[in-house]
């Protein structure tokens, strides 16, 4: 059988192979796996495709198959829970393509032209969004900062017992559990009707050995939280910590965590504008007051000012280096690794573009236009808002039970006409039967959401007829 010679495959040429072996003192390649017994060696012709042979071939493959992806360019689309549309300023695009900052390892390259202080900035605005003194560089994404921050209350408060809110994102509730299950117990605490945490229930469950709550404001389901203050004097008493998950284009409008006692925040930078990236481009920020019993806590990297040893001049630099798995390695209270430190970078940028009063604009149009949607939404025969007396911030939940269809059947019809429908809830949340989660952001207008509402008007008659 003729031997191809493959072009993405090292030393292929059969003639390097043969002087490897020989080099070696092996006759065969198959002599490399003489340690492998007989009996579980795979004897067939494995299922694959046959090698492409020419750079062009590969490139005709790749393109067929990425051109069977429809992104939310050609769709409408209202998917959230977790990965948002919105806005990517083109700014955003240029500075992150610069060679300083796209090709660094971690978002920090070997030289620093720049990188400590365009990090510095990043911490500085979001500290400000945020009202708060410190925050870390970005780590993977939110979910990963919440579970850090449920480990950090549990060495702060030296207790080992965490309560989530049962309404937090299921799949940072899995990263929660997978990060905190063998030192933390978790415990659920429930919600009510009207998508709010039950104080009652939190009340029972608190006790000495409670290091702390998590919950999300706005939570997954787009609710905000209206008892949070309560919530905070309730844990403050037990000498317990609130950890807050938040999303960051709700604070032109909305006031932070930091102004109802929160002690650690939480959040991602994706929508800050950095591109969706097929459920990508995530970056989680972890926030806080200047307490050093906090600060000491982060695993992250913290950057600062500081003077230097020219008289009158100030440095950018690590604070508290010492602290990070970097400066104590195998004595690190957690890891840290490769993180989305270019994703902060591109915060940054968005932030500074956006300013204060840009925040503020931003926050209003979401509100103003995922407020019509729901009010759409509600009033399609069938169809009920799940919390309709309870105010929510660019997502909300609706519930197609008595329409007698379900989401996925809702959902499917919808991508017949071009449009992404919400997210189907009803797995991961069978108590609130056929809902899904809708998402509106300032990318969408007024005539894309009437197109879906006379969409959903058109398939919950086709279903009575």
């Amino acid at each position: 059988m003729k031997k191809i010679v493959h072009p993405y495959i090292p030393n292929s040429v059969p003639a390097v192979q043969e002087a490897m072996l020989k080099e070696i003192g092996a006759n065969s390649i198959d002599e490399l796996f003489d340690c492998i017994p007989e009996e579980i060696r795979f004897k067939g012709k494995l299922n694959v495709p046959r090698a492409l042979s020419s750079e062009y071939e590969l490139r005709r493959h790749v393109d067929s198959m990425l051109n069977r992806n429809v992104s939310c360019e050609e769709y409408i689309s209202f998917l959230g829970a977790g990965c948002y549309q919105h806005h990517v300023p083109a700014v955003c695009e240029e500075i992150a393509g610069r060679s300083e900052f796209l090709t660094a390892y971690a978002g920090e390259p070997y030289e620093d032209h720049g990188r400590f202080m365009s990090l510095f900035e990043y911490t500085s605005m979001m500290a400000e969004l945020l009202d708060v003194d410190v925050v870390n560089v970005p780590t993977y994404s939110w979910g990963q900062a919440s579970a850090t921050s449920l480990r950090m209350a549990g060495r702060i408060t030296k207790r080992d017992v965490v309560l989530v809110a049962s309404n937090v994102s299921p799949e940072r509730y899995k990263i929660m559990k997978n990060y905190c299950g063998d030192v933390m117990t978790m415990l659920m605490v429930a919600t009510d009707d009207k998508g709010l945490i039950d104080i009652q229930d939190l009340k029972n469950k608190l006790d000495e050995g409670v290091a702390g709550l998590y919950f999300e404001n706005p939570s997954y389901h787009g609710v905000l939280e209206t008892q949070a203050r309560e919530i905070a004097d309730l844990l403050h008493e037990n000498g317990s910590l609130m950890m807050v998950g938040v999303d960051p284009t709700s604070l032109g409008v909305i006031a932070p965590p930091s102004s109802y006692g929160a002690d650690i925040i939480t959040g991602d930078v994706q929508a800050l504008g950095n591109h969706m990236n097929y459920g990508g481009g995530m970056g989680g920020f972890i926030a806080s007051d200047d307490r050093e019993e906090i600060v000491m806590e982060y695993p992250s990297r913290l950057f600062g000012i500081a003077p230097t040893s020219k008289k009158g001049e100030l440095g950018f630099g690590d604070v508290a280096y010492d602290r990070t798995s970097f400066g104590v390695r195998e004595n690190g209270k957690e890891f840290v690794g490769t993180h989305a430190a270019l994703h902060g970078i591109v915060a940054g940028v968005y932030l500074a573009l956006m300013g204060p009063q840009g925040m503020v604009d931003l926050g209003q149009s979401i509100l103003k236009k995922s407020h019509y949607a729901a009010k759409c939404m509600g009033a399609l025969e069938g169809v009920k808002l799940c919390y309709p007396e309870t105010p929510h911030f660019k997502e909300f939940a609706v519930d197609f039970s008595d329409t007698g269809m379900t989401v996925q059947s809702i959902n499917q019809k919808l991508l017949e006409q071009g449009i992404f429908g919400g997210v189907d809830l009803s797995s991961d949340f069978p108590y609130m039967g056929q809902s899904a989660l809708y998402c509106v952001t300032e990318v969408q207008t007024k005539a894309s959401i009437d197109r879906l509402i006379e969409a959903l008007q058109t398939i919950l008659k086709g279903c009575e007829a």
